[in-house]
């Protein structure tokens, strides 16, 4: 909850990521809230006020899951949204605005991004959700102790650029900061 709202603030790109992770412990659990209290909040959380908050942010997050049919994959209707946002935002740099390091980070990460859109059996997924769905392959590879060849690293290198520099530009848009050019 804590972390949601600081990276949601501060770096949206692991907004998502750290999203994707706790839709994930949800179902590890069975979207059974009790189960997610006892072996999740409690044992790491011991002020009770706080703990309470945790439960009541877990409860949220399962009866949304549950309202939105994404109890077995998918995401939660606020994280579509962002992902949403993002892509607009990926095609408005690069069609509207030209932003020329963007467009330069963008084609190096291409042909990754098509690589891995392929190998998963993504291809009605945009490649923004295919490079956050790369990045988190990477993190359970790492849980599962799998090695990564160093190709693999590159092309992750070259998604978490990406993704790095739309995040940074997604910050100036919320703030009212992105310069769009006059037409």
């Amino acid at each position: 909850m804590l972390i949601a709202q600081k990276t949601k603030e501060n770096n949206i790109a692991e907004h998502v990521i750290y999203m994707f992770q706790i839709e994930d412990i949800i179902r590890a659990n069975t979207l059974d809230l009790d189960t997610i209290y006892y072996s999740i909040i409690q044992p790491q959380i011991k002020d009770e006020e706080l703990a309470g908050s945790y439960k009541q942010w877990y409860g949220d997050l399962i009866k949304q899951m549950k309202s939105g049919g994404v109890e077995k994959t998918g995401h939660i209707d606020s994280v579509n949204e962002i992902l949403m946002e993002l892509l607009m935002l990926h095609n408005t740099l690069l069609n509207l605005i030209k932003e020329k390091k963007y467009v330069e980070v963008f084609e190096k990460a291409l042909p990754v991004l098509k690589d891995f859109q392929q190998k998963s059996n993504s291809a009605n997924i945009n490649l923004i959700e295919v490079g956050f769905n790369a990045l988190y392959a990477k993190i359970i590879l790492k849980l599962k102790k799998q090695e990564i060849s160093q190709a693999s690293e590159e092309g992750f290198a070259a998604i978490s650029e990406l993704l790095g520099h739309l995040a940074a530009y997604y910050k100036k848009m919320k703030k009212g900061e992105l310069n769009y050019p006059n037409n």
